[in-house]
């Protein structure tokens, strides 16, 4: 999908979230990325093969995650 260089990242790859922007939708909370990743506002995604990735946003200084 991606056409230009230097290349972006496959949606496999740890850096997927690195791709560019081809489509955004702020109004809905996505925007699709040239690897055909849907990165949602809560940075959760949606890849290509139907897999999902729960949102990942770091904790808010002085608070710990709850694991």
């Amino acid at each position: 999908m991606c056409r230009h260089t230097p290349a972006c990242p496959t949606a496999d790859s740890p850096d997927r979230e690195a791709a560019r922007v081809v489509a955004d939708h702020p109004e809905q909370g996505w925007s699709l990325l040239c690897n055909a990743v849907l990165l949602f506002d809560d940075t959760g995604e949606l890849l290509p093969d139907g897999r999902t990735i729960a949102p990942h946003r770091p904790a808010p200084e002085g608070q710990l995650a709850l694991a």
